[in-house]
């Protein structure tokens, strides 16, 4: 089956991002939320993404039209009921999750591949919401989705060559690199990510270094790009904590158990860019 009319669900900071990334490959897509002003503030922000990559020459002003045209929007999930795939992104919460899933297998066509965006939730407990596991399967954007190379795929026990094959193909036609894994708490990049983020927080919370000292040493040391709470902000903690429990529960090993420095800034909602403040101050 050629993919050839995509839905994503959620408009946020991925949803939009892999909804400008699929529009700008030549494919339909159809971009849904619950309140039509998370719709415009995705537009908002492809269209500002878009130009921005216009503007350094990576793009034409025509290929923006065109990217532009490709995407409509929605309230309603009956209008992606025709998709031949499906990529949710919406919030880390498993049971919005499989609710979501358990409504997208009642109202679209068998053929329609349900893929989620989940940094950490597992594929086959978001397959069991549905009665077609064979066709559900992990596709994990990096952020921020147009610039990032990787979409880590993420096998089900139960899903099938010929899906994996399929988003795989898919993957490299949007201009990304697929690399597969199979379901585990928190995948490969999670898994080995988070657990650093969260020792540095250790770090910061035992009074070792200050934040600019720590993201310095690993960013000069070890020529990381970006410091580890640098990039815990731009991530977000409250999505670094979700991934942290997930681990502990999943592994049931208490070297995954979250930092409290981080659940006491997540109380705080101090989450780092998206509030304007977490290790760093982003208000100024």
């Amino acid at each position: 089956m050629k993919i050839s009319s995509v839905g994503v669900l959620g408009s946020g900071q991925m949803g939009n991002g892999i909804a400008q990334v699929v529009a700008s490959s030549g494919i339909k897509v159809t971009l849904v939320d619950v309140k039509m002003e998370f719709l415009e503030r995705g537009i908002t922000n492809i269209k500002n993404s878009l130009k921005k990559l216009a503007s350094k020459q990576k793009i034409s002003n025509i290929e923006v039209k065109e990217a532009l045209s490709n995407i409509s929007t929605s309230t309603e999930f009956q209008s992606i009921s025709e998709c031949d795939l499906i990529i949710e992104a919406i919030p880390e919460i498993p049971e919005l999750k499989f609710k979501t899933f358990s409504e997208l297998d009642e109202i679209c066509k068998y053929e329609t591949i349900l893929a989620t965006n989940t940094s950490s939730i597992s594929i086959n407990e978001i397959a069991e919401s549905t009665k077609r596991p064979d066709r559900v399967i992990g596709m994990h954007f990096m952020n921020p989705v147009p610039i990032m190379k990787l979409v880590e795929i993420i096998n089900g026990k139960s899903t099938s060559p010929e899906v994996s094959n399929q988003i795989i193909s898919l993957s490299e036609k949007l201009g990304k690199i697929p690399l597969s894994c199979n379901d585990s708490p928190g995948f490969v990049s999670n898994r080995i990510l988070c657990p650093m983020i969260n020792e540095a927080i250790l770090t910061l919370q035992e009074g070792v270094a200050e934040p600019e000292a720590i993201d310095g040493i690993m960013k000069l040391g070890m020529n990381h790009p970006i410091g580890p709470l640098a990039l815990a902000d731009l991530i977000g903690l409250d999505t670094i904590l979700n991934i942290m429990r997930v681990l502990h529960e999943g592994f049931n090993d208490d070297k995954y158990l979250p930092a409290n420095l981080l659940i006491d800034m997540v109380n705080e909602n101090k989450l780092g860019r998206k509030t304007g403040i977490g290790f760093y101050n982003y208000k100024n």
